[in-house]
């Protein structure tokens, strides 16, 4: 899709929830619920949405870009967002500059971002297959 307009929508899941890959999006009044990467892919997207973090942990988003010079990214905007920690890890780019940000965002660092980073953060024991 193109372009598309989320209103008041309500998307449930886990790791995953929401493949915003392709496309200009505009998410209102909408509520989303995950826990691993649940925002996830390469649209260029606006959020003005409740977020909430399944067991308050997760990781709300992960952009992948080719390039610095691709028009993709998403921006989260008077979101409401429901959890323990917003924070951030080894970011690099335009977006990365951390003025402005509220005080309670945290810039990770090494031993701080480790529970996050490997397969026990998503019980990947229990459901993986990898040898």
């Amino acid at each position: 899709m193109e372009k598309a307009v989320f209103y008041q929508v309500r998307v449930v899941g886990e790791q995953d929830t929401l493949l915003n890959n392709t496309g200009t999006h505009y998410f209102y009044q909408t509520f989303i619920q995950g826990s691993v990467d649940f925002i996830c892919g390469q649209a260029k997207s606006l959020f003005h949405v409740t977020i909430t973090l399944a067991e308050n942990w997760g990781a709300i988003a992960a952009h992948h870009r080719n390039s610095a010079k691709e028009d993709t990214g998403f921006s989260f905007v008077n979101c409401k967002i429901k959890g323990n920690v917003f924070g951030e890890y080894q970011c690099y780019g335009k977006g990365s500059n951390r003025t402005g940000r509220v005080e309670w965002s945290k810039n990770f660092n090494s031993e701080e971002a480790m529970p996050f980073l490997g397969r026990d953060y998503i019980n990947g024991d229990q459901w993986l297959r990898l040898q």
